[in-house]
């Protein structure tokens, strides 16, 4: 069976990215919201109950479960997010935490959503163990996280600049997908394809929703002006626009 390597992730410097891009981040994040969309089509969860969103960021599908009727905590790392979804009341609690040190009860949560934020985690296969373990005996689970394969535009476009590509490591979809069927998930892959009408705003897509969080640290020298300019030059589109490519894997309780 394929195994995920443990990534080295620094939570406090995630968490600054992603407080700092907490205030527009609901004006970038079309991409969440998509996947999200993506998953939920395969989630019968009508019949209320204690619901964590677990990487709730700005709290917009925590709002959406709470329309549904549903008792909603927003789980996330960033005191920055949760504070820009309890002011669009977005959930019922908030709790500011790591998901690798989860800390719900056993068998307290009836559903766990957690939608593209598993990618931060070191241990993919340990995290969902522990979300899996907060789920009553009836409870239901639902996820998805970024795999290898994503945003080769940016790796393209680097290379042919000759530099090397701000681009973090993931897993790879065929590992990821066998530790969620060895959990009992149900899983799948896909990828989602983003437009742009400029490599810039592709690039701002990005920075505006926190993701450009490097692994490995910030990089110097990712290029100036002229640099930049260039980006149009070399930048995969098509009649709909430049495009941002993701390998999204999913995961739902059988």
């Amino acid at each position: 069976m394929s195994s995920n390597p443990p990534i080295q992730i620094d939570k406090k410097a995630l968490a600054q990215a992603f407080g700092r891009a907490a205030k527009q981040y609901d004006h970038f994040a079309a991409f969440q919201r998509i996947v999200g969309e993506q998953l939920m089509a395969h989630c019968d969860w009508h019949k209320p109950g204690l619901l964590v969103d677990a990487g709730a960021g700005s709290g917009w599908f925590s709002r959406y479960f709470r329309g549904q009727g549903h008792c909603v905590t927003a789980f996330d790392l960033s005191s920055g997010m949760l504070q820009q979804a309890v002011q669009q009341h977005s959930a019922d609690h908030y709790v500011r935490g790591d998901l690798e040190a989860f800390p719900f009860l056993a068998q307290s949560v009836d559903y766990l959503w957690s939608n593209l934020a598993l990618q931060w985690c070191s241990d993919f296969r340990q995290t969902v163990q522990q979300l899996q373990r907060s789920l009553t005996a009836q409870g239901k689970l639902a996820i998805s996280t970024l795999a290898a394969g994503s945003l080769p535009e940016i790796e393209q476009v680097w290379q042919r600049l000759g530099r090397s590509a701000p681009i973090n490591r993931w897993s790879s979809a065929e590992s990821l997908l066998a530790t969620a069927e060895s959990l009992g998930l149900t899983a799948w892959q896909a990828p989602i394809i983003c437009y742009f009408s400029s490599p810039l705003d592709a690039l701002w897509s990005l920075k505006g929703i926190g993701a450009s969080h490097l692994h490995a640290g910030r990089q110097a020298g990712l290029g100036g002006r002229a640099f930049f300019h260039q980006l149009a030059d070399h930048w995969p589109r098509d009649e709909q626009g430049y495009r941002l490519t993701y390998q999204i894997v999913f995961g739902v309780t059988r």
